[in-house]
């Protein structure tokens, strides 16, 4: 059986996004996951948002993956009784409650990484107690991966191959909590307020500063383990997952398709470093912090850490240059109000919608200003917008937003 390719989502644009990459997908509702402060489902939209996924041939996740408390038993039993109604393929799972409740309703389970599963032993106890996969620790090397596997009869395992990076262990992390003094931003419930992403001084108890050149000292660099597919593959890991339920549509489509076509040149015997090299330059367009292969080969060191700068590292950004006005369906054109940039035949838009809205990336074919063809718009001077028509691939809305993707 072919490797898996599990892709983030936060929303139903992000599904869409990713139609023609994902084997699987996974995400969240409004509570209860280690994305709290995603764009999450809520959960009256499961049946909609697995109906979508099973259209397109793509295996539905439910995340349900912190600690649980006493009070949120009975939202946890519901959220597992509708994710069940509603034909969810898994539920990703940590706390022994929501174990237990998945057993009760049938209901196949993958282990989080939040359980920091890092030996056969505690991997062997998971396959007993019925869980179909176990997503690992992320502080595992390939060796050890390798020597789990050997040990497991039936149970799957899934490991993260990009994406964000907790300096903590697994993303067991207490530091957001204590910085902000309050429990409700514990990383262990899905809010972590990142402040190892933090500039920080370091000073001895007895009040010295201590001067470091650069104080991002916490700042993992992003996990990219594209070029070493054949290795992960060959492994016997059965999902390699990407991380990134924060990111926007776009990121998670340039990814997977990187990873699909890393995947796919594997099985079919043309990946090679030419194609390794493509795929890196797609990566660094768009959000990263720069990139390791994080414990796959070797511990951390001082290489992985983005000491210098925090944030975005991309050479591109995002930027919002218009609205669609209207959408005329019997010539499948859009009116649009553009209030910046410049638009030229070729150039690569994306349009947006709300959260269950549309999501389409195309080249422009055409366009047209008061009902002539043009090549290009003219340049807009501040605080000005223009008026034109573009031809589109799909339907679009009214108030749906318009994107380019442009050097900073």
């Amino acid at each position: 059986m072919k490797v898996e390719l599990l892709l983030p989502a936060q929303n139903k644009k992000s599904i869409i996004a990713v139609k023609e990459y994902a084997n699987a997908v996974y995400f969240g509702t409004e509570a209860l996951n280690m994305r709290i402060n995603a764009d999450n489902f809520m959960i009256k939209d499961l049946p909609e948002i697995v109906d979508l996924c099973h259209s397109l041939n793509i295996k539905a996740y439910l995340t349900s993956n912190v600690i649980i408390y006493e009070n949120e038993i009975e939202y946890l039993e519901n959220q597992l009784n509708l994710a069940k109604d509603a034909g969810i393929d898994a539920v990703i799972v940590h706390d022994m409650a929501a174990i237990e409740i998945a057993k009760e309703l049938k209901l196949p389970f993958h282990i989080s990484t939040q359980a920091s599963v890092s030996n056969s032993k505690a991997a062997q106890f998971f396959e007993r107690l019925g869980a179909e996969r176990i997503i690992l620790a992320r502080e595992l090397s390939l060796m050890k991966i390798k020597e789990i596997i050997k040990k497991l009869t039936k149970t799957q395992i899934e490991t993260f191959v990009h994406g964000a990076m907790c300096t903590a262990i697994s993303g067991r992390c207490y530091i957001s909590a204590e910085v902000h003094k309050d429990t409700q931003y514990s990383a262990n419930r899905g809010k972590c307020l990142q402040p190892c992403r933090n500039k920080w001084t370091m000073v001895h108890s007895n009040g010295t500063e201590l001067e470091y050149e650069d104080g991002f000292f916490l700042n993992s660099k992003d996990l990219c383990m594209i070029e070493h597919i054949p290795e992960l593959i060959n492994s016997g890991i059965s999902s390699l997952k990407i991380e990134g339920r924060m990111r926007d549509p776009h990121y998670i489509e340039t990814v997977g398709q990187c990873y699909r076509e890393a995947i796919d040149s594997f099985y079919e015997d043309t990946y090679n470093h030419s194609k390794v090299k493509k795929w890196l330059e797609n990566l660094n367009t768009v959000y990263n912090r720069g990139f390791s292969t994080g414990f796959y080969f070797d511990r951390p060191g001082v290489n992985e850490i983005s000491r210098d700068q925090s944030g975005n590292l991309s050479k591109y950004r995002k930027i919002q240059v218009g609205k669609v006005i209207t959408y005329y369906r019997n010539v499948k054109a859009a009116k649009i109000s553009l209030h910046q940039g410049q638009l030229r035949i070729g150039d690569e838009i994306i349009i947006e919608g709300s959260k269950m809205g549309n999501y389409i990336k195309q080249k422009i074919k055409s366009i047209q200003i008061k009902t002539k063809a043009v090549t290009q718009t003219p340049k807009l001077n501040p605080g000005t917008s223009i008026l034109i028509s573009v031809e589109v691939d799909s339907p679009v809305k009214k108030n749906d937003y318009v994107y380019q993707y442009l050097p900073k």
